[in-house]
């Protein structure tokens, strides 16, 4: 019996990890041939790492970085089809749809995966490919085609952050460069949907009481540059300092994990930038002190929305090592070290890949009893 053949068509390099990077290492594993197509070298994007490349490099260095994720993710077969970055909309869709469809029959897939109608989050090279893809497998009736699907979590980092660092044994001290990489992790995850909090860069200026003792919790902060001094007053008014604490280090947990009042301030020695997470960003009429109202909690599950429309999840959790060093591959979009982060968040964030199934369509039952 031939092995089965699964193709994943997106715009950019790194696409494919979010989309189905451990779908494909899973399915290799069983023994599966594997494919994936990027319409795109992503020349425009950003560059997180400096070091990685140049504008002129970018294009060659994200060529290298997809081929070297699809190694790692044990995809055998990477095709690019050398389009310009962020022009897929301007294309004769035609030509683009007959294209797409000559990789289909030269690789001949039993399944093709590629964005939903959506784009996931709204960007035109992604909503394109998608609507090219989708047609072509149309006029290939016998091809089974599921769109990449980000249905809405209930995770919230904050939380699952705050009970991880109360259960350590003594203070969570992060390497060196443990602030930049996580806060970028933090923030590129969450914008993707695998975790609900809203998230942001924050400043204080130097003598500001960024936490009040007393208070009710519902952030939690990771220091980014400055230094902070945790004290608390004592019953006869006076004051104790109990500690410094700098870059790469949480504060906040505390009250978050056991959802009471803030046990002491922080109050920012010298100028200081956090990386807030927060349950949903803070309104302008906010109370602050021991007696402003509680926010109401929401559920911190790692549960999806029920209502996310979503036809098939496949559980990645067993190969989640090799879906973040496939997108630790592509460094400079994500210069981060996979190790840096507990087990459990990855599992918990990016453990399961969501799809719906466009071809064939899936009628709506017309009988409750069948």
């Amino acid at each position: 019996m031939a092995p089965r053949r699964i193709l994943g068509v997106f715009a950019h390099p790194d696409d494919e990890v979010f989309c189905v990077g451990g779908t494909m290492a899973t399915y290799v594993d069983a023994g599966a041939e594997a494919m994936i197509v990027s319409a795109t070298r992503g020349e425009a994007g950003q560059i997180r790492d400096a070091a990685s490349a140049t504008r002129a490099t970018l294009g060659e260095a994200r060529e290298r970085e997809l081929r070297a994720a699809c190694r790692r993710l044990g995809v055998q077969e990477v095709r690019l089809l050398d389009h310009v970055d962020g022009t897929l909309a301007g294309l004769d869709q035609e030509a683009f749809i007959e294209e797409v469809g000559a990789v289909i029959d030269e690789f001949g897939p039993d399944v093709v995966v590629t964005f939903g109608d959506d784009g996931f989050y709204g960007h035109p090279d992604h909503v394109t490919i998608g609507v090219v893809v989708t047609a072509a497998c149309a006029r290939r009736p016998d091809i089974r085609l599921f769109h990449s699907h980000f249905p809405r979590t209930r995770l919230l980092l904050l939380e699952r952050l705050a009970e991880w660092l109360v259960e350590l044994q003594g203070r969570f001290e992060g390497p060196a460069d443990f602030a930049r990489v996580f806060s970028l992790f933090a923030m590129e995850t969450s914008a993707v949907g695998y975790a609900d909090d809203h998230i942001e860069v924050a400043w204080f200026p130097p003598g500001m009481a960024i936490i009040e003792q007393g208070e009710q919790a519902d952030t939690l902060y990771l220091i980014l540059a400055g230094e902070v001094e945790v004290a608390q007053d004592q019953p006869d008014g006076s004051r104790t300092i109990i500690r410094r604490q700098g870059p790469g280090e949480f504060f906040g947990e505390l009250g978050v994990a056991h959802q009471e009042a803030r046990t002491a301030h922080v109050i920012s020695t010298e100028a200081v930038t956090c990386l807030v997470f927060s349950r949903r960003p803070a309104t302008p009429w906010a109370g602050r002190g021991a007696t402003s109202a509680r926010p109401g909690l929401v559920d911190g599950t790692d549960e999806v929305d029920p209502a996310s429309g979503a036809t098939a999840v496949i559980d990645v959790r067993p190969v989640i090592d090799r879906k973040m060093a496939a997108l630790a591959a592509h460094r400079t979009q994500y210069p981060i070290d996979p190790d840096m982060f507990p087990r459990w968040l990855l599992e918990a964030m990016m453990g399961h890949e969501w799809f719906v199934q466009a071809q064939p369509r899936l009628e709506p039952a017309t009988d409750l009893f069948a």
